[in-house]
């Protein structure tokens, strides 16, 4: 049990997965097959670094979807201000519908980067780009399938896992249990939050199907893979396995963490992010630009 919520009772969603292999992400279009209701989660914008192009070839796969199998879309879900991809939320929003919603911690995210990023007034750090901002534990439908939003802080102190009818997205707090979890050395992540935050999904009910947000095949493993469940999590993951105590995950999460660098996307990815998925305005030559802090990250 969960802040109330029990997955594997009531309708069952029917889940349809895209991976982006060039970010290693996972998004997904989650609907109830009654009332053909839908939901997107963490949907992925294209973005060539070294030419700056941006483009919708990923999202144009889940709208050719959405359309071919007659859904409407509720609700476009993020589950955090991701640091290797961009969001294509408003491109998705302005050519399906539905309301874009992540946590309201993102306003924490929000003025955290804002200064990094030494962004102008116009940008208010208020969550003011988001239709809704979920609080732990609010509830929320995908037609006749009822939702719940978890606070899973931790990788950031805004994530957010969602569950859906029997089934659970994660977003980056876990990944296969072959390759661990997330890392927690990002601005305002704790890696003692983030194995509380484990904890916690990891008390569903063993059946329960997981949904992962990335997979980047762990040594040994040649497919890509994002789905397995609590009861896997709970016997296998390298990292936080039963038996694992919290003391014993912080040093050597934050060890782990201190080998890594940053993400190669991570500095359009949080701009564009944080703003929901919108691009910065553009200047006086009617161009938009994306930043680089300089010794800053």
């Amino acid at each position: 049990m969960v802040s109330g919520v029990q997955a594997g009772r009531g309708a069952a969603p029917i889940v349809r997965s895209f991976f982006d292999e060039p970010t290693n992400t996972a998004s997904y279009v989650v609907h109830d097959p009654a009332t053909r209701s839908a939901a997107i989660i963490d949907s992925v914008l294209d973005l060539d670094i070294a030419s700056g192009r941006i483009s919708h070839k990923s999202a144009d796969k889940i709208i050719s979807y959405v359309k071919a199998e007659g859904l409407t879309v509720a609700w476009v879900l993020e589950t955090h201000a991701h640091a290797d991809h961009l969001t294509a939320a408003p491109y998705l929003k302005a050519e399906l519908g539905g309301e874009l919603a992540i946590g309201r911690e993102i306003i924490r995210v929000q003025n955290v980067f804002g200064k990094i990023f030494n962004v102008g007034t116009e940008f208010a750090r208020d969550g003011s780009e988001f239709d809704r901002l979920f609080e732990d534990g609010d509830s929320f439908a995908i037609g006749n399938i009822q939702a719940m939003a978890l606070h899973v802080p931790g990788h950031t102190p805004a994530d957010l896992a969602y569950v859906i009818g029997d089934v659970v997205f994660t977003g980056d707090t876990l990944f296969m249990p072959d390759y661990g979890t997330a890392r927690a050395d990002f601005p305002g992540g704790d890696s003692r939050q983030l194995f509380r935050s484990i904890r916690r999904l990891l008390s569903l009910p063993p059946e329960t199907r997981l949904f992962l947000c990335h997979d980047y095949k762990a040594v040994g493993r040649e497919q890509f893979v994002w789905e397995t469940t609590v009861g896997a999590e709970r016997s296998s993951n390298v990292h936080v396995h039963e038996g694992v105590v919290e003391d014993d995950f912080v040093a050597m999460r934050d060890a782990r963490d201190a080998t890594l660098g940053m993400p190669k996307l991570i500095i359009p990815s949080i701009q564009v992010n944080m703003r929901g998925g919108h691009l910065p305005e553009p200047e006086t030559n009617g161009a938009r630009f994306l930043k680089i802090p300089l010794d800053a990250l």
